[in-house]
């Protein structure tokens, strides 16, 4: 078992002693899961005897690199076996009454690791769905990444799942074609409040929970009960403001409402610190705590433009009385795919379509 462990914690090492903006950096959350970071999106992966659950798939770009890490780590995780040290004719640890070397080499050689059985989508965007299909389809041979894949009777594919606004997003049609390609939809929807597996995964149960109108309107967030650990998708980042996605379906108030509902689940171990854990879309691991610092951020803001649209102000003049000011050291950006101003404006057209 500690060698087990020794293996993972290096493998961990390893990626963060000499980080490269093209390499997959492996971190180990707690439980089951292990947190994998550079694909795009951050990547939620359970690992253990039942194979691999993923939430989130990265770029399609990055899914070679995606693919050699999950199946290396299966491999340390859960196909590696425990030492046998007992030698001799009278040795309990063996069925047999007898160990030596060269059994050992027969009885307990690595079982083939289970290949990636789910992914789990939390919203539509390219770098959380771009690898759906490179990852869900195996490769029929396992030979080019060294790693020997499941015996006959293991599913070659995985089951994408993701909220039913997914699909249909997904699939609408532009200019007689759809949206996204087929190969990159889920194989599974669902469309209530909440969607658990129907059974347990790596020992664990898995619950889906939607949160309707929050950085899309396909959000999902799921939650390890075992393990304790939510992941979160884009409706947490620590390296950016909320992203609001208007044109999907996404509002201000329905990402507080999804940071409201980490916050109802998640359980601190000691003054907000600790216990559960929460892996953002973007960013680090977070706890309670950071949580909820980054809800009461949100508040905050939304509360000042709220204010500010009951006053008659104008989007210009709102953007340009900073009501981001003080958290724009964390969060601000003036340049890039989503800068402070377009989030103020995201606000700003989200609360006012309520007057």
């Amino acid at each position: 078992m500690m060698k087990r462990l020794g293996l993972i914690f290096l493998m961990a090492a390893a990626a963060f002693a000499q980080p490269k903006s093209n390499d997959i950096h492996v971190l180990p959350v707690q439980g089951n899961i292990y947190m994998l970071v550079g694909a795009g999106g951050n990547i939620a992966a359970s690992i253990g005897q039942d194979g691999v659950l993923l939430v989130d798939a990265g770029t399609s770009q990055m899914s070679p690199k995606v693919l050699a890490t999950v199946l290396q780590l299966v491999t340390a995780v859960a196909a590696s076996p425990a030492p046998n040290r007992c030698v001799g004719l009278h040795c309990p640890e063996s069925p047999y009454r007898w160990s030596s070397p060269s059994l050992n080499a027969i009885i307990a050689s690595p079982a083939p690791p289970k290949p990636i059985r789910y992914i789990i989508n939390t919203s539509i965007d390219p770098d959380h769905t771009g690898g759906n299909e490179a990852l869900s389809a195996l490769p029929a041979d396992s030979k080019i990444l060294g790693v020997t894949f499941p015996p006959v009777g293991v599913a070659p594919t995985a089951t994408v799942i993701a909220h039913e606004n997914v699909l249909g997003r997904m699939s609408a049609e532009i200019n007689g074609k759809p949206a996204v390609a087929s190969g990159l939809w889920p194989t599974d929807t669902y469309r209530g409040r909440s969607y658990k597996l129907s059974e347990f995964f790596n020992g664990e149960g898995v619950l889906l929970y939607h949160e309707p109108a929050a950085h899309t309107d396909g959000d999902s967030m799921v939650y390890f009960r075992y393990s304790d650990v939510i992941a979160a998708g884009d409706i947490l980042s620590t390296t950016s403001y909320p992203v609001i996605d208007l044109a999907k379906g996404g509002t201000i108030q329905g990402a507080l409402d999804g940071l409201n509902h980490i916050l109802d689940i998640a359980i601190p171990e000691f003054r907000s610190q600790g216990g559960t854990l929460v892996i953002p879309g973007h960013g680090r691991v977070c706890d309670t705590g950071d949580v909820a610092n980054y809800r009461n951020m949100v508040s905050i803001i939304k509360d000042r433009v709220a204010d500010s649209i009951k006053k008659g102000m104008t989007l210009q003049q709102v953007i340009a009385s900073k009501p981001t000011l003080e958290y724009d050291g964390l969060y601000g950006a003036t340049s890039g795919p989503w800068t402070t101003d377009m989030f103020v404006e995201a606000v700003y057209k989200s609360l006012s379509a309520k007057h």
